[in-house]
């Protein structure tokens, strides 16, 4: 029997077990007292994950961009020829996946039948099929998927921004990848990733709900390999601090102007402590300085510059960035404004008032988070980058305002800016 680790945090009254599995296997369970029941299979795998090499191998290995959405697809297709979905639809289970940057995750969620639809999601994850056929089936699909990503002017404006400010990293890497690398994509490629990545020892499970370690332990002792560890070594581009260009524009047919205004952080701690200081510290400045209710939100608002204004703050191990986004008829006034505000602010200091309530506000929002079983979406994304979801918490409660002082100085140096617009096109 598997140790189970037991983890709480008083202050907010939760808890959640531990325990790896025989097979390599990192399972959490957050009981949940609700009708619904949620599980997330997860693995440390995604677009970005395109040169690759096992522990111990002299040569890495570079593959098609786009292969590990292209995987995700094909998991779904089973050797007996059965439908996945119609296997989850059979015990009333909604059943899903997604492909990251940095992730892949395949779930469902139910209010009945939960130990049948835990042994489908990890029956059909740990059993890949591919043919030559079928994979050359859905590279038209797929080319079709991207195809209508092509024509959508907010994943445009996205993409367009990582383009600008990364010049090399992977990070910037459209995760269907393109027409003409998913091209490349063979079966042999396909099952090469997955030994790689689907290896236990690279995944999680996490379930949410009315749900006991023992009942998961039982379907995955059923279910899973045994599997011997896999130590991957994975070879991101090396990026220059400075942007990669300061401006990208495409036309679309939309009424007004889109903008997105992006700030590249290119310093990174190595340490998932430190890098936790840092994500929330600089998580609650944008709070302050952008948040619905700040000073520049509300005058941008009320003088009619910009439309549904967007801003935040995003790090990881593997990049940091802050954006800012919305409708603008002048897109250069807004990114004028912005850096003047910033300016200002750098000279006369935040309010620690704003700081306080926004402070609040935020640690109400990761609290109420444990109200829903999606929760597992978090606690995930938070375990893949080395941090757990309590001690997320208790530095989102215990962040103090001096320590967003220093990021102010040093998180929005100009040359850390770039922007992309989506124009209308001219009639």
């Amino acid at each position: 029997m598997s140790e189970i680790i037991t983890r709480v945090n008083e202050s907010v009254g939760e808890k959640y077990y531990y325990t790896r599995h025989k097979s390599g296997l990192d399972i959490f369970v957050i009981p949940k007292k609700f009708t619904e029941s949620y599980a997330l299979f997860s693995t440390r795998y995604g677009a970005i994950d395109n040169c690759f090499k096992l522990e111990g191998d002299a040569e890495f290995v570079k593959v098609p961009d786009g292969i590990a959405h292209y995987l995700e697809h094909k998991m779904f297709e089973n050797e007996d020829g059965v439908d996945t979905f119609a296997r989850f639809a059979k015990y009333g289970a909604d059943a899903n996946a997604f492909t990251s940057s940095e992730m892949t995750a395949y779930l469902f969620s139910c209010t009945d039948h939960f130990d049948e639809n835990l042994e489908i999601l990890l029956d059909y994850v740990t059993k890949p099929y591919f043919t030559p056929q079928t994979v050359a089936k859905e590279q038209g699909i797929i080319g079709q998927e991207i195809r209508m990503g092509e024509d959508n002017p907010h994943r445009a404006l996205y993409y367009n921004l990582m383009e600008a400010l990364y010049e090399k990293h992977q990070i910037k890497l459209n995760v269907a990848g393109t027409v003409e690398s998913i091209a490349e994509i063979t079966a042999d490629l396909l099952y090469s990733c997955y030994r790689t990545f689907y290896n236990l020892s690279n995944m999680m499970l996490v379930v949410s709900g009315d749900v006991t370690m023992e009942q998961v332990l039982k379907t995955a002792d059923k279910i899973l390999p045994m599997q011997e560890e896999k130590k991957i070594v994975r070879k991101y581009e090396d990026e220059k601090r400075e942007v990669n260009k300061k401006r990208v524009k495409a036309s679309f047919p939309v009424a007004r102007p889109l903008f997105m205004i992006g700030v590249k952080d290119p310093d990174i701690p190595a340490d998932p402590q430190e890098r936790l200081k840092k994500m929330v510290a600089g998580d609650m400045l944008y709070s302050v300085m952008f948040g619905s209710t700040s000073e520049f939100a509300i005058d941008v608002y009320e003088s009619g510059l910009v439309r549904g204004f967007n801003a935040g703050y995003e790090l990881d191990h593997v990049y940091g960035m802050g954006t800012f986004s919305g409708e603008a008829d002048d897109p250069e006034a807004v990114y004028a404004k912005l850096l003047d505000y910033i300016a200002e602010k750098k000279k006369t200091g935040l309010s620690e008032a704003d700081f306080e309530r926004c402070k609040r506000a935020s640690y109400a929002s990761l609290v109420r988070e444990f109200d829903s079983v999606h929760v597992a979406n978090t606690f995930t994304y938070l375990r893949h980058d080395d941090i757990d979801v309590f001690d997320y918490i208790e530095a989102a409660k215990n962040v103090k305002f001096d320590e967003l002082k220093p990021l102010l100085q040093t998180l929005f140096d100009e040359k850390y800016f770039a922007m992309s617009v989506v124009e209308p096109i001219e009639k």
